[in-house]
């Protein structure tokens, strides 16, 4: 029997997963896409309009601000955690795991990953009652040292929402980039760091040459987080829902208010499609730079 008729044979083990994406992935998708082109409310029958759900995102200051709400949210989601994994991954298992033990790293690990297995809905109510403006505990501690000015509605002023929120990200997206890198640079060879040393490497140099090593795994997480931000619903959801005003909304959330509180579903499918253009032009994007560095040799 040759290869190719063996591979053949594989091919019919895909079926069921091909089945399964086309029926809870593909048809979802193009019914959405052609929703995204109609009028309709939910009920009755879509009347097509062509572009104009499109054309009415591209005019509407709603939809931008969203956007904007939502590259910030990236930078909240996806810059400073990885930058705060990074500095923490190689300082655990450069300096911590040979100072204190593999122990004490374990711990400190769990500890910075425990928001990602908490559920998102109990996170947020927590978060909501440290930030309550009367009884919350971040205003309780500032009134006890004196400082009453710094005493606000974090999450009901306008001013100080989005960053509420950016920095509640930031808490729970830490562990996520910190467990990816400690292991990445587990399979960094020693004797490469070693040799540094001999040359008279300290530890600026040694952190460089970490980052170059652990490149494929920067990469991934930059991408897979910022897929992540870009979809970001539910904490909007549980601790603002867009507001106060739009100060914290975002496009899947402002595709939710159109799709089940204005009952717009049209306009939530369009932005909804912009949304995941953007995702797959940023994926593919990603995917073509990592099989370029791959077919290069760098990794």
């Amino acid at each position: 029997m040759t290869s190719n008729k063996i591979n053949r044979g594989y091919g019919v083990f895909l079926i069921p997963g091909f089945a399964l994406f086309l029926l809870v992935i593909g048809l979802p998708f193009l019914m959405s896409l052609y929703i995204s082109f109609t009028k309709w409310s939910g009920v009755g029958r879509p009347v097509f309009i062509g572009a104009a759900n499109y054309i009415k995102a591209a005019t509407d200051s709603v939809f931008w601000a969203s956007f904007r709400n939502n590259l910030l949210m990236i930078f909240a989601v996806t810059v400073i955690p990885t930058a705060i994994g990074l500095l923490l991954s190689v300082f655990m298992f450069g300096y911590a795991s040979k100072q204190f033990g593999n122990k004490t790293v374990a711990f400190f690990r769990a500890g910075y990953y425990l928001p990602q297995i908490l559920p998102v809905a109990i996170a947020g109510i927590v978060w909501g009652w440290i930030l309550n403006p009367t009884h919350g505990a971040l205003n309780t501690i500032f009134r006890s040292l004196g400082l009453d000015a710094l005493a606000m509605n974090w999450l009901g002023d306008p001013a100080t929402a989005l960053p509420s929120v950016m920095g509640i990200m930031v808490w729970f997206q830490i562990g996520y980039p910190l467990v990816i890198f400690l292991s990445a640079l587990q399979r960094v060879d020693p004797q490469v760091l070693e040799a540094a040393e001999v040359d008279g490497a300290h530890w600026g140099h040694k952190f460089v040459i970490n980052l170059y090593m652990i490149r494929p795994e920067i990469l991934v997480v930059v991408l897979t987080s910022t897929i992540y931000a870009l979809k970001l619903f539910s904490q909007i959801y549980v601790l603002t829902r867009g507001g106060p005003g739009t100060a914290t909304i975002v496009p899947s959330y402002f595709a939710y208010q159109n799709f089940f509180e204005k009952t717009n579903v049209g306009y939530g499918s369009a932005i909804a499609m912009i949304m995941t253009a953007i995702i797959i032009v940023l994926e593919v994007a990603f995917i073509t730079r990592q099989q370029k560095l791959a077919g290069e040799g760098e990794y």
